[in-house]
C-alpha cells in the first residue's frame, strides 16, 4: 500500500519566515550546547489539521473535502505573538511561536487576578468570532467525515522552532525563550495547503499537493 504522511497548514510568508530565522539564529548562538532539533525556516508553517499516513489513492477525495472546508472562511489577518514551551512549565520539549488571529487581544498574563481572569474567560473568541478557530474546525469536521481521527487535544495554533533532545542548558534556554518579547508581524491567510511530509537524516522535506482558496 502506497501512502504519503501528510497534513493541512497555513503557509507562512517569506518575510515572517526570515525573522523567525534569525531569531533561531540568536538563540542557537547564544545556547549552543543545548541539543535540540532546530526548524528551518523553509519548513515553518501553521499546522491545521496532521493526518500521518494516507493512502496515495485517498489524496484527491482529501483535496476535494478541503476544499469544501476552506470556502466556509474569509481570508484574514493573523498575527506571530508569544512565546511559549510544551509543557509549559518545567522541563521544555519544544520550544514554540505563537499566532493569533489579528481581532484576537494577547493573551492575559502568566498570574492574573481572580477579575482579570473572569474577563478573560468571557473575551476567548468562539469558533464563529475567530477565523482561524473557524476555519481549523472546518478542516477538521471535513477530514472526520471522510474517516480520519480528530485531535484529542483542543487546537493550540503555533509555530514549532525546536524540539529539545538532551537537558543539557536546556532550562535557561527555556526560561529565556518564554521571556522574549517576540515583535509581531501581521500576515494575511488566503489559502490553506495540503502537504506531503518526508522524512530523512537531514530533516523533513515538505511539498504542496494541492492549495485550497479561501472563500
Amino acid at each position: 500500500m502506497h501512502t504519503f504522511r501528510t497534513f493541512i497548514a497555513i503557509e507562512i510568508p517569506a518575510e515572517t519566515r526570515r525573522q523567525i530565522g534569525a531569531y533561531v539564529d540568536q538563540l542557537r548562538a547564544r545556547f549552543p550546547d543545548v541539543g535540540a532539533s532546530w526548524s528551518r525556516e523553509d519548513n515553518l508553517h501553521l499546522t491545521l489539521q496532521f493526518l500521518g499516513d494516507v493512502e496515495v489513492s485517498r489524496i484527491e477525495a482529501l483535496s476535494e473535502v478541503c476544499v469544501s472546508a476552506a470556502h466556509q472562511v474569509a481570508p484574514f489577518e493573523l498575527l506571530t505573538s508569544g512565546c511559549g514551551t510544551f509543557p509549559p512549565q518545567g522541563k521544555a520539549k519544544v520550544l514554540w511561536i505563537g499566532v493569533r488571529y489579528a481581532g484576537v487581544p494577547p493573551a492575559a498574563s502568566p498570574e492574573p487576578s481572580p477579575s482579570a481572569m473572569s474577563a478573560k474567560r468571557e473575551a476567548i473568541p468562539t469558533a464563529g468570532e475567530d477565523p482561524l478557530l473557524s476555519l481549523q474546525a472546518a478542516i477538521e469536521d471535513a477530514c472526520a467525515a471522510v474517516g480520519f481521527a480528530r485531535e484529542a487535544r483542543p487546537y493550540h495554533p503555533h509555530l514549532t522552532i525546536a524540539r529539545i533532545r538532551e537537558a543539557k542548558e536546556s532550562r535557561d534556554l527555556a526560561q529565556h525563550h518564554r521571556q522574549t518579547d517576540f515583535a509581531a508581524k501581521a500576515f494575511v491567510v488566503s489559502e490553506v495547503v495540503l502537504f506531503r511530509s518526508e522524512l530523512s537524516s537531514k530533516g523533513s522535506t515538505h511539498t504542496p499537493l494541492s492549495r485550497c482558496s479561501l472563500r
